[in-house]
């Protein structure tokens, strides 16, 4: 199946700022706005938007996902598109070229869009497609990360825990200012939408957030070593994969030094393409 995308940019609404009109505010008064539409920046702008984009979009025949309510999936025989949104930022892919171009259309009827073609980047996702399949990584987001750490001309390791480490709670210096870590670890969980190889170190890392001390920056900063060895690294989707499912997990039986609870973790395949992937104590 030949997958096409979009990505598409929604204006919601310009910003505005609320001020009376000269001559209406006196001293003393209070004077409060009804508003008769949503405006940008409020708490309920957003749901309002949502809102009335799942209308529209269900007008033209798509139905909401029950497992992800901000994708939307039309089927007409053979005919396949899908529609993803975050907020503003819409993502079209299908695979008729025709039935996206019928859907731009409408949307285009219906809301201020601007169609910046191809998909390229998304929520720090970079997408490179090509006869070969779909590529899907965080360079720019990797980079950012070593960036921020001072890291960019660090030297890299091959691994990104070293073997048989266990970490505690109570070993180590307590760190004075705790926000980089836990700021770093962030951005670490993030990473891992395509770094599936750093997901056991950042699932042992993100147990200690809430104090974390010197060996865990220590580690988290080993990671980030370990990033600079292949910043580019990512996810391939294969376009001539077979669509054979197959499943592999694994687990250490107590391996934990602080409870004795094991971790277990499994991956999924879609002929070649690592499509899920899960650690968890």
């Amino acid at each position: 199946m030949d997958v096409n995308n979009a990505f598409l940019h929604g204006d919601l609404h310009e910003e505005v700022y609320m001020t009376p009109p000269p001559g209406v505010y006196r001293q003393g008064e209070k004077i409060v706005c009804r508003l008769h539409k949503s405006l940008y920046g409020l708490k309920q702008a957003p749901r309002n938007w949502f809102s009335k984009f799942s209308e529209a979009i269900k007008i033209a025949g798509f139905s909401q996902s029950h497992s992800d309510h901000s994708l939307f999936v039309q089927e007409k025989g053979f005919i396949l598109t899908m529609v993803l949104i975050y907020v503003d930022d819409i993502i079209i892919t299908g695979n008729n070229d025709k039935a996206i171009q019928d859907l731009k259309l409408f949307l285009q009827q219906q809301f201020h869009i601007k169609d910046l073609g191809k998909l390229k980047y998304f929520l720090g996702l970079e997408v490179a497609g090509s006869k070969a399949g779909i590529v899907i990584s965080q360079r720019k987001y990797t980079l950012e990360i070593l960036d921020d750490v001072g890291f960019l001309g660090a030297k890299p390791v091959d691994f990104a825990m070293e073997q048989n480490l266990k970490l505690t709670n109570d070993q180590g210096e307590i760190l004075n200012d705790a926000s980089h870590h836990r700021r770093l670890v962030g951005r670490l969980i993030y990473l891992t939408i395509t770094r599936p190889d750093i997901m056991y170190s950042v699932n042992i890392l993100s147990q200690f957030m809430h104090a974390p001390r010197k060996p865990h920056w220590d580690v988290a900063l080993h990671v980030v070593r370990y990033l600079k060895n292949n910043p580019g690294l990512g996810l391939l989707f294969s376009s001539s994969s077979s669509l054979q499912l197959r499943a592999y997990c694994d687990a250490n039986w107590a391996n934990c030094p602080m409870i004795k609870r094991s971790t277990s973790g499994y991956c999924v395949f879609l002929g070649d393409s690592l499509i899920s992937w899960k650690i968890r104590k």
